[in-house]
């Protein structure tokens, strides 16, 4: 019900957002990407595409720097949390919710410990306990340490306090790491295209 609401709500700035990317880089509109939720379970996560088409296979990969000459220009006014409006669309269709961890990459994934993959025992969220704690200054160690803290602490009032504390976290702005990832979860072990790691 609340994915409901919330795209109608949302529906004008979703509308404008599309318009906005296809006026300055064409089609596609969305980016979707195979993520991990719930219990395992992997599923297609959307999001606005903020950068050039084919952007995996270009230069970095994944690993995306402040000045990337990949992101579209549109998709850096996009890129500090509205890109991902779209997963309420995830929400409605039962693989996310507001409040949870971050979906995880099939890679980073399979390389969790025990404790590490409890953050898989409930649906990701849009936003959530590592999203307003640091976001992209964290390492990703550090972003389940939280994550696990806040399944250990779940109830209606951390997810309202998070909703709140939200607003005040995108007005910081996007952070950008100055260096590819270097801890065991998220090192990229040279290859620029995770998807690649999933061969192994």
């Amino acid at each position: 019900m609340l994915g409901i609401i919330g795209t109608i709500i949302l529906s004008p700035i979703l509308l404008f957002i599309s318009i906005a990317i296809v006026l300055d880089n064409g089609f596609p509109v969305f980016f979707i990407q195979k993520r991990m939720g719930q219990g395992g379970k992997v599923f297609s996560c959307v999001k606005f595409r903020t950068m050039v088409r084919n952007a995996a296979n270009i230069g970095t990969g994944i690993f995306t720097a402040k000045d990337d000459p990949r992101i579209t220009h549109v998709g850096r006014y996009l890129r500090s949390f509205l890109d991902e409006l779209p997963q309420i669309f995830n929400v409605i269709m039962g693989n996310m919710s507001i409040v949870g961890p971050r979906p995880s990459m099939l890679y980073q994934a399979k390389r969790y410990d025990e404790l590490q993959a409890r953050r898989l025992l409930v649906k990701p969220g849009i936003t959530g306990w590592a999203q307003v704690n640091g976001r992209n200054t964290l390492s990703w160690p550090k972003k389940i340490n939280l994550d696990v803290w806040y399944i250990d602490h779940l109830s209606f009032l951390l997810d309202m306090k998070i909703i709140l504390m939200t607003p005040f976290t995108l007005a910081k702005g996007n952070v950008y790491a100055d260096v590819e990832p270097d801890d065991p979860i998220s090192r990229l072990d040279g290859v620029a295209n995770p998807d690649a790691l999933e061969a192994k």
